[in-house]
């Protein structure tokens, strides 16, 4: 975010832009967390475990996301240029209409549907759309004037990153479009109302990551129907062989990597949900090592390197060949993070979590 912010501040001083840049932080400290999870203020959102100790511990980097207060706050203080931290989508965008008077409900309706810009048009790469919000709703309308919006376009983006496609809780309460109705305008344009929202105690949702290990990856390309035809009887029987080689060679146990085969072309997506076992024209075959080591996951990578190129399936009295995307063969993809914290804290003010720093350029 600092990073975004310098530039910002360089281009308002080379172009002579007087500015007023408000930086919104929303990371937290393990101590900050740790001390509202002792006074029982967080709770796991599902399907998380409960929080604890040694889980914000394993995190490098935790955020709180912004709501839409901290935006109000900063454009209350005279900023016109934000850069902010972790935020909802909707929040940078319900802000403006909220601290005008515009009623919640269609104010984050009208959020939610912008948030993707032309994904709530009947052409996603089009561009923008601006929403127009009152008392009663909000019309929407395409930037771009080969595109248009729809009930139908308009409506299903309540479905985008939403478990629920009426309901979608921010950190001041919970907004419901059950009764909403989407109309028509005209070719272009949709008139929304109907959208209501429910104030509920504040929370903070957390996110938090950290490394669980570092990988290494190879990828060969395989059109040998022999091979194709048994392709699951394959990786098993390479991942086990290099599993194998990793302990009797290197000292890696089981229990010190994690070695997989993915297939795609096959069933690298679906995996075993795949419906169709029709043996693929060709796949591409992925080695991902995982190890406590960027060296260890490398090593096992390159010893691995001659039968991701040529193994054979059981009882095959040739040798295939296949091809690898690059040379070298090993690519390594440095640190890998897992999400360990997906859960909420209570806060007694909106603006509990982060911190809102003014800067003047310019003036």
């Amino acid at each position: 975010m600092d990073w975004v912010a310098q530039i910002a501040e360089t281009i308002a001083r080379e172009e002579g832009i007087p500015i007023r840049l408000a930086r919104i932080y929303s990371e937290l400290s393990q101590d900050d967390v740790r001390a509202r999870h002792a006074a029982g203020k967080i709770e796991a959102l599902a399907p998380s475990a409960p929080i604890t100790d040694d889980l914000i511990g394993r995190c490098d980097h935790i955020v709180g996301l912004l709501g839409a207060e901290p935006f109000i706050a900063a454009l209350d203080a005279g900023a016109n240029v934000i850069i902010a931290g972790r935020a909802t989508d909707t929040a940078v965008i319900a802000a403006a209409a909220l601290r005008l008077g515009c009623p919640p409900g269609p104010s984050w309706h009208a959020a939610k549907t912008a948030e993707c810009g032309g994904q709530c048009t009947s052409n996603p790469r089009g561009g923008g759309v601006i929403v127009s919000i009152d008392d009663d709703g909000f019309t929407v309308e395409p930037l771009e004037l080969t595109s248009a919006c729809t009930p139908l376009s308009v409506a299903a983006h309540m479905i985008y990153e939403n478990a629920n496609p009426n309901r979608m809780r921010e950190p001041s309460g919970t907004l419901d479009v059950s009764a909403a109705t989407y109309e028509p305008l005209d070719d272009r344009r949709v008139r929304v109302t109907g959208s209501t929202f429910t104030h509920e105690p504040y929370t903070n949702k957390l996110e938090g990551a950290g490394v669980i290990g570092f990988q290494s990856m190879a990828i060969a390309g395989i059109r040998e129907p022999e091979i194709l035809a048994e392709i699951g009887l394959w990786s098993d029987t390479l991942r086990e062989f290099i599993e194998a080689k990793a302990c009797t060679l290197l000292g890696v146990g089981r229990e010190d990597c994690t070695i997989e085969i993915r297939c795609y072309g096959w069933n690298a997506v679906l995996g075993e949900l795949d419906p169709d076992p029709t043996p693929p024209r060709e796949v591409g075959a992925m080695l991902l090592v995982t190890a406590q080591d960027q060296a260890t996951a490398t090593r096992i990578v390159k010893l691995a390197n001659p039968y991701l190129l040529h193994m054979p399936l059981p009882g095959m009295e040739h040798l295939p060949s296949f091809a690898f995307m690059s040379s070298p063969a090993e690519i390594e993809r440095g640190p890998l993070y897992e999400f360990f914290l997906n859960h909420v804290v209570h806060v007694d003010t909106p603006g509990e979590l982060n911190r809102v720093v003014l800067t003047e350029i310019g003036t």
